[in-house]
């Protein structure tokens, strides 16, 4: 689909947009947290939402295969067909102020959402999601439903579980959703480990204890 008179935004900052999303989905298929074709990023620029295209290796993407929907879901940029998972994508954009959002199929994450309708507070890394990490009810992909459940699983926070299905999380640029879907991943990991030792159960954060943990975070990392 031709984008020529159809896309406002400025093309410069597309391209660094779509140079930074693609190195992202590469990335999640490096660390495992995707395989094959599956998973999927998207990234916003204005009323532009960039995203990986259906069925196509991240390996093989270059500058001109920039793909991009409006917030309708309507096709303004690129030839290749968008993911389609573009419901689940945008569902957050509408809802949130996220500038980037990763979904993948993170093998240990993806096996806690099979088992919990909520991920065990087993590591204060909980409170970098906003709090216990929500498993949203099964529905097909990229369906209107899957979207539905997976909103209702985020309120107050910017990642959950897709029950038998994978990770959703968001934040104010790549690197931040990244971040949050790698420490999800994590966190799942650690819970399964821990409850795998016959006669033992983990124990779990309270929420005081993680309310403190959120107060502490203010003021985490380096200060301009």
């Amino acid at each position: 689909m031709s984008d020529e008179g159809r896309h406002p935004e400025d093309p410069a900052a597309i391209g660094r947009a779509w140079r930074d999303l693609v190195a992202t989905a590469r990335r999640t298929a490096a660390e495992g947290l995707v395989v094959g074709t599956s998973g999927n990023v998207s990234a916003r620029i204005g009323d532009t939402v960039l995203v990986t295209p259906s069925g196509v290796p991240y390996d093989r993407l270059g500058p001109d295969d920039a793909v991009g929907v409006d917030l309708d879901g309507r096709q303004v940029l690129g030839s290749l067909a968008p993911t389609s998972e573009v419901p689940l994508h945008l569902a957050v954009y509408r809802t949130t102020d996220a500038a980037a959002v990763v979904h993948t199929h993170a093998v240990h994450a993806t096996a806690v959402s099979t088992l919990v309708s909520e991920v065990p507070a087993v590591h204060y890394a909980t409170a970098l999601l906003g709090g216990p990490v929500r498993t949203a009810a099964y529905a097909r992909y990229g369906t209107p439903e899957l979207a539905a459940h997976m909103l209702e699983a985020l309120r107050d926070r910017t990642g959950c579980l897709l029950r038998n299905h994978g990770t959703v999380t968001y934040g104010a640029g790549l690197d931040e959703a990244y971040e949050r879907t790698a420490q999800l991943e994590w966190l799942c990991r650690v819970w399964l480990a821990a409850a795998s030792v016959p006669g033992r159960t983990p124990t779990l954060l309270t929420p005081d204890e993680l309310a403190d943990v959120t107060d502490a975070l203010k003021g985490y990392g380096q200060r301009p």
